[in-house]
């Protein structure tokens, strides 16, 4: 599970038998207080690649800056360059993508849309989101 900012604008190509893949950097940010007391940030960068229905999603909403929450799997390939030279990249194969934050370029043409954009693109429900979902339980607790 990621949040973060899209780095640039996605990258979508268009596959044999009408499918689709969107792949774009996405930018995670920690932040913490160094031995001296002095705030830090660390950003981490993300290759994210989607398919079909969630490319279709991405193409049409999320731009340069948006603020995604991304919810995937590690997956780590290589590969021969033309030159010879041995490559690898690790990406994330995203299977749920959300939307956060307010987009303001759709305030003005929000086509029956609240101003915040699009709300959502839900998918069905992972096996770590279903494993996190404590509502209806009794924890127990006075507040």
């Amino acid at each position: 599970m990621l949040i973060g900012n899209v780095g640039k604008d996605p990258e979508v190509r268009y596959l044999e038998g009408n499918g689709k893949v969107a792949s774009f950097r996405l930018a995670t940010n920690e932040y913490f207080r160094d031995k001296e007391g002095r705030q830090r940030e660390f950003t981490e960068w993300h290759g994210i690649v989607t398919w079909n229905g969630n490319a279709d999603f991405v193409e049409k909403y999320v731009k340069k800056g948006s603020l995604l929450y991304i919810e995937g799997k590690i997956r780590t390939r290589s590969w021969t360059d033309r030159s010879g030279a041995q490559k690898t990249s690790t990406d994330i194969f995203a299977d749920s993508i959300q939307l956060l934050g307010r987009n303001p370029e759709n305030r003005d043409n929000t086509a029956g849309q609240d101003a915040a954009g699009p709300a959502e693109r839900k998918l069905e429900k992972t096996d770590a989101a279903r494993s996190m979902d404590f509502s209806g339980q009794d924890d127990g607790l006075p507040f």
